[in-house]
């Protein structure tokens, strides 16, 4: 399985932007999908998930109401919609997919089996 993330570049403050996350496999093979980032000097976090047979998404509160996880399932593909964009979002951003997880909030994220290589987020002020 692979999982490649495009969509990452410089963006200023306040700014949005997409980043895309396309699987070899279906997206329906995986249970959970999500994203996570890390930020320069720091650990990895969880950013969003989804369930991805009922649609549901997770939020980590410093991103709720800014950013929008969602799945096409015709492109095997899900997306990451990041609105009003801050400095403190400057991070590599990493797609997860895991086919077996029950849990597909972002702090379950840690231990799913397949991994995108990363695209880099950077926002300037």
């Amino acid at each position: 399985v692979q999982l490649v993330e495009s969509g990452g570049g410089s963006v200023q403050t306040g700014g949005p932007l997409r980043l895309s996350c396309g699987a070899s496999d279906a997206t329906d093979s995986f249970n959970c999908m999500g994203w996570f980032r890390q930020p320069p000097g720091k650990e990895r976090e969880g950013v969003a998930g989804i369930r991805t047979d009922s649609g549901t998404v997770y939020y980590a509160d410093s991103v709720k109401g800014r950013f929008t996880p969602s799945q096409d399932n015709a492109n095997s593909a899900v997306y990451l919609q990041m609105d009003s964009l801050e400095p403190e979002d400057t991070a590599t951003y990493y797609c997860a997919a895991d086919p077996f997880s029950l849990d597909c909030t972002p702090v379950a994220g840690f231990d799913w089996t397949y991994w995108g290589q990363g695209t880099q987020v950077t926002v300037s002020s």
